[in-house]
């Protein structure tokens, strides 16, 4: 699963797949690598996000569930360019108090939803992979040097990820979600819906995010050209590889 177009775009490059068109959505089932795949764009947004992955479970049976994309940044140690891989998720803009404890999604008792260990891992290593072509990739177009000074490579993060139906590009919400959450690594807008989702299903779940921004009023690239430039193609390198290593894995299984 991806929110915007271009990263879908790289991954259906790749991918050996047919449309399918499902609650205004197209869904690309197929092959990758022998592996049997479904994409999807699932739009911006939680509700956007659930009804998708919902849809995955439902109707086209998928056993674990992948999301891609980019994030800001509300950590001082997580910069433009790093990538962060999730091993828990929360919505920030949950409040249902004082019915229920801020940020506690209704009736489950529960506020944070932790990704699948063993898929999470397996992402981590797929990204670990891939982080010496991002940095050449940047360099490669000019893009790191619009990064600033900084002479250490691009970082591997794994922490709390916050979701929530808001844009945040100022630097007073990007404080005051800090305050709030201090643990908090990156915040976006889908994936603590779907890993929800994953939940009520039983559904393994893991999520990686490229750091296009800082989250506040101050971004040092362009958006749309760094998604063009280096998160689409990154992001989807990373899942060729992640398939890749599954393939592998089930071939030593097989042979076992």
């Amino acid at each position: 699963m991806s929110a915007m177009p271009q990263e879908l775009s790289c991954i259906l490059e790749r991918l050996q797949a047919q449309p399918i068109e499902r609650g205004s959505r197209t869904y690309w089932q197929g092959q990758w690598m022998g592996q049997s795949v479904v994409a999807v764009l699932s739009r911006v947004g939680k509700v956007a996000a659930a009804t998708t992955a919902a849809c995955l479970i439902e109707h086209f049976g998928v056993d674990q569930v992948v999301f891609s994309g980019v994030a800001g940044s509300l950590d001082a140690q997580v910069h433009v360019g790093d990538v962060v891989v999730a091993n828990a998720l929360l919505q920030h803009d949950v409040d249902a108090s004082p019915l229920f404890p801020k940020y506690e999604i209704a009736l489950t008792g529960k506020s944070i939803f932790p990704t699948d260990v063993q898929l999470t891992q397996e992402l981590t290593g797929a990204v670990s992979q891939c982080l010496p072509e991002i940095q050449s990739k940047m360099q490669s177009e000019g893009l790191w040097q619009q990064l600033g000074s900084r002479a250490r490579p691009i970082a591997l993060h794994q922490g709390l990820i916050l979701s929530g139906d808001q844009f945040i590009s100022s630097a007073s919400k990007s404080e005051e979600l800090k305050r709030q959450l201090p643990s908090a690594l990156a915040v976006e807008m889908e994936c603590a819906a779907v890993a929800q989702v994953c939940s009520d299903y039983g559904v393994p779940f893991a999520a990686l995010r490229i750091i296009s921004d800082r989250a506040n009023d101050s971004a040092h690239l362009d958006f749309g050209q760094f998604i063009d430039t280096v998160a689409a193609p990154f992001g989807a390198h990373v899942i060729e590889a992640f398939v890749a290593q599954r393939g592998e894995s089930q071939k030593g299984q097989d042979r076992a």
